[in-house]
């Protein structure tokens, strides 16, 4: 197993062929899914045929970077993802996004937080990060106070095509964002 990240109650690690089964039962709960497919399961076809590929190819083209398999570190239970990776949409220079995909089972017991701080960490102390971004649908709410919880501060509300199969498109996306220089003066306590 590649660890790539301990915190007090996670270990973030590479995803293999073996967690096949693990991603279909995640994204098999329509909650979990809400969001991001208006509920709808992803296949398992694709998630061997496309998802898992595209995982496994962000280990080969940026060191430090890509999608990590998150287990409980007391029980080594699979509770979901985190990615921190360059953005979709050409990235400026030293600019990663967060996100995080976690059973219904994880939600509401801090592991979104504890595994965002601590990715969020690691990029500003040992990744060159400059800028952590993350998006997600205004009406999500819980996935909205991780981001301010983790510091985060919401930059604009847009709207995106395709998204108008999912409760609240209507309301659009929020992107957020941190900036190194903002979160080093956190650290120090300087307002």
């Amino acid at each position: 197993m590649s660890i790539f990240l301990e915190t007090n109650r996670l270990t973030l690690r590479r995803f293999t062929d073996a967690d096949e089964d693990n991603l279909v039962e995640l994204d098999s709960d329509p909650e979990v899914m809400r969001f991001l497919s208006g509920g709808k399961p992803t296949p398992r076809e694709e998630i061997r045929g496309r998802v898992l590929p595209v995982l496994f190819g962000y280990y080969e083209r940026f060191e430090g970077f890509g999608f990590w398999a998150a287990e409980e570190k007391a029980t080594g239970r699979f509770l979901g993802w985190f990615h921190f990776r360059p953005g979709k949409n050409a990235p400026r220079d030293g600019e990663i996004e967060i996100g995080y995909r976690l059973r219904r089972s994880a939600w509401g017991k801090g592991y979104a937080t504890e595994g965002s701080r601590a990715l969020i960490r690691k990029g500003f102390t040992e990744l060159g990060v400059e800028r952590v971004v993350a998006e997600t649908m205004t009406v999500n709410l819980g996935s909205r106070r991780v981001m301010e919880k983790v510091g985060l501060r919401l930059i604009r509300t847009f709207h995106r095509d395709g998204l108008d199969a999912i409760e609240g498109f209507e309301h659009g996306v929020v992107e957020y964002a941190l900036a190194r220089a903002d979160w080093e003066r956190e650290l120090r306590g300087v307002r």
